[in-house]
C-alpha cells in the first residue's frame, strides 16, 4: 500500500484545534480538531477491498504494516489525524454543534488519474465531539455500513465506501433499542472512503456561529476541488453551487426510490453536500411496498424519515443549507427559485425513473397516473417492491397470474384485490403498446433498472450472526451477490423476508444504536 503518499488536506487551510483534548465539549472558531485513534492492541482484519484499494491508487496490501493502519493500530508518523467539526437538524430540531463524533480522518490519497480520495476511520476512538460516547462502533453497524455501502455502489448509487473492515479486538457496551438493557458486543473499526466527507452541517455549524471569513472559505474550497463545473471566478459561484447540490440532491434521492432504499436518518448532518449517501445506520431496503415504512425505531411514531418523505426532507434539508448560504449569495429570490425548482426537477425524475422500471421508453401523459395506480396496488396487497418489478420483466399477457405472482404478496389478497391486481396488469400491457421501441428493447431497460438483488436486512442480520460465531460463508457470497445486482447469481436471496423475521429486532426492526 502507499501509505507514504497518504497526506492530510485541511491543516494549513482552516483553523484547528491542535490540542489533541478528546474532551468532549464545544470548539467554537474551529473546523477541525487533531486526535489519535485509538491504537487498538489486538484487532483483526476482516475484509480489505482489493479492488477499491487498486482504484483510488492505495494498491494491495502488502504486509502487517499496512493491516495495522487499516484496523487502527497504527499510523504513518507524517500523518496527523483528526476529526471536523459541523452542526446540523435532527429530526427536525436544531441540535447545534455535533461533529465527527466515531470518524477520524486518515489521509487523502490520489490515483494515477489524480482523482483524490479521502480515508476515514470509523470507530477508531472518541473525539472532541464524540457527544458522552466512546468513539467506538461495534461489529453489528459496521458490517451493515460495509456491506451496504459497497451494495449500493454496484447499484449505480452515489455512495461513500468501504476499505476495510476490522474486529477492533474490544467489547463495547451498547444499549441496542434504547430500552436500558445495554449489552456487550464485538467491537469493530471500518476504514471508509469517498471523494469528500462534507456534510450540510459543516455550513450550518459555521454560519450559525457567525464565522462567515471561515464559510466562505469552506465554500471556495468546495467549489475548487469539487465542483470543477462551476467558474470559481464567477460573482454567481455561491447560488450556482447551492443549485448544483440541489440537483445531486434530487437525483440520489430518485437513486433510492428506484431501488426501494429507506435511508432512516435524513438529519442535515446526514446530508452530503456532493450527493452521495453517507452515514448508514438504521437504514433498510423496502421488502413489502409501503410510503409509510420507516426503518428506525427512533422515528416512531411520527416517521420523519419514512420512504415516501424522503424527497420532501431533502427539500426541507436544502431549506437549511439555503439559510446557512445566505450571508455569501444574500438573494432570496435565488435561493427561494433553487428551492422551489427541486419539486419539479425532482418529480420529472422520479416519474422518469419509473417509465425505465416498466420498460416505457419515455413519460407520457397519463403516466403519472399509472404510477400512483402501481404504487396503490404494491401498498395494498403488500407486494414486495424489488419482486414485483423482477416478475413484471418476464409477464406476458397469456401468463398465469396466481402462478407468475404467487410469492410476491405478504399475505393472501382477497378475491377483490386480486381482482384489481388483474385490471392492473391489464392497464400495463396497454400502456406497453405505446412504447416506441421493441420489446426486447423493453426489457433490457427494465433489466438495467431493477436489481435482481438487494441487500435486505434479514440478510445481515444473518451474517451479522454467523460472522459473530467465526463464519464466513453468507459474508463470501453476499459479497459477490452485491458486486453483482442485476444478475441473480443465488436464487435463494431472490425471495421475500421470510416470516421468522417479521419483527425480529436488528432485521425489520433498528435504532441508531451503533
Amino acid at each position: 500500500m502507499n501509505l507514504n503518499k497518504i497526506t492530510q488536506q485541511y491543516y494549513s487551510l482552516f483553523p484547528a484545534d491542535l490540542s489533541g483534548n478528546t474532551m468532549q465539549r464545544q470548539t467554537p472558531g474551529v473546523l477541525l480538531a487533531a486526535v489519535e485513534i485509538e491504537k487498538f492492541q489486538t484487532p483483526e482484519l476482516i475484509i480489505f477491498n482489493e479492488k477499491l484499494a487498486e482504484e483510488i491508487g492505495l494498491g494491495k496490501l502488502l504486509d502487517e504494516q499496512d493491516a495495522m493502519f487499516l484496523s487502527a493500530a497504527d499510523v504513518p508518523q507524517h500523518l496527523q489525524t483528526y476529526a471536523t467539526a459541523y452542526a446540523g437538524h435532527q429530526f427536525g430540531n436544531w441540535a447545534g454543534q455535533l461533529g465527527d463524533g466515531r470518524a477520524i480522518f486518515a489521509g487523502e490519497i490520489a490515483n494515477k488519474n489524480g482523482k483524490k480520495t479521502e480515508l476515514q476511520w470509523k470507530g477508531a476512538g472518541a473525539t472532541p465531539y464524540s457527544r458522552h460516547a466512546d468513539g467506538r462502533a461495534v461489529l453489528r453497524s459496521s458490517v451493515r455500513e460495509y456491506l451496504m455501502s459497497e451494495a449500493m455502489h454496484h447499484l449505480g448509487i452515489p455512495t461513500t465506501r468501504a476499505l476495510s473492515l476490522s474486529f477492533s479486538g474490544e467489547n463495547v457496551l451498547r444499549d441496542m433499542m434504547y430500552d436500558g438493557n445495554p449489552a456487550y458486543e464485538k467491537g469493530a473499526v471500518m476504514m471508509r472512503t469517498a471523494e469528500s466527507f462534507l456534510r450540510f452541517g459543516h455550513f450550518e455549524l459555521l454560519s450559525a456561529q457567525q464565522e462567515i471569513e471561515t464559510l466562505k472559505k469552506l465554500t471556495d474550497f468546495t467549489i475548487e476541488n469539487y465542483f470543477p463545473e462551476i467558474d470559481s471566478k464567477s460573482p454567481a459561484k455561491y447560488a450556482e453551487f447551492f443549485a448544483e447540490v440541489s440537483d445531486r440532491t434530487a437525483d440520489l434521492i430518485v437513486e433510492w426510490y428506484r431501488v426501494g432504499f429507506v435511508h432512516g436518518v435524513m438529519n442535515t448532518d446526514n446530508m452530503s453536500v456532493l450527493g452521495l449517501t453517507i452515514d448508514y445506520g438504521p437504514f433498510s431496503f423496502l421488502d413489502e411496498y409501503s410510503l409509510n415504512f420507516t426503518s428506525n425505531t427512533t422515528d416512531l411514531p411520527g416517521r420523519r424519515y419514512a420512504f415516501g418523505n424522503q424527497a420532501k426532507i431533502a427539500q426541507w434539508n436544502l431549506w437549511q443549507l439555503a439559510n446557512a448560504l445566505f450571508p455569501l449569495i444574500k438573494d432570496e429570490k435565488i435561493l427561494e427559485k433553487i428551492l422551489n425548482d427541486f419539486s419539479t426537477d425532482f418529480w420529472r425524475k422520479h416519474d422518469k425513473m419509473m417509465a425505465l422500471k416498466f420498460g416505457f421508453n419515455e413519460v407520457l401523459k397519463n403516466d403519472d397516473q399509472f404510477f400512483t395506480d402501481a404504487q396503490k396496488i404494491m401498498e395494498d396487497l403488500k407486494i414486495d417492491y424489488t419482486l414485483f418489478f423482477n416478475k413484471i420483466e418476464t409477464l406476458k399477457e397469456d401468463t398465469d397470474l396466481k402462478s407468475h405472482f404467487c410469492n410476491i404478496f405478504y399475505h393472501n389478497p382477497t378475491d377483490k384485490q386480486f381482482s384489481a391486481f388483474e385490471k392492473f396488469t391489464e392497464s400495463y400491457f396497454e400502456r406497453l403498446k405505446l412504447n416506441t421501441i421493441s420489446e426486447t428493447e423493453s426489457k433490457q431497460l427494465m433489466q438495467q433498472n431493477n436489481p435482481k438483488f438487494v441487500l435486505r436486512n434479514y440478510l445481515l442480520f444473518e451474517c451479522i450472526n454467523e460472522i459473530n460465531s467465526g463464519k464466513r460463508d453468507l459474508l463470501n457470497k453476499l459479497l459477490t451477490a452485491l458486486e453483482n445486482p442485476y444478475t441473480e447469481i443465488y436464487p435463494e436471496f431472490s425471495q421475500k423476508r421470510p416470516s421468522l423475521y417479521d419483527g425480529q429486532t436488528g432485521s425489520s426492526t433498528l435504532s441508531c444504536s451503533s
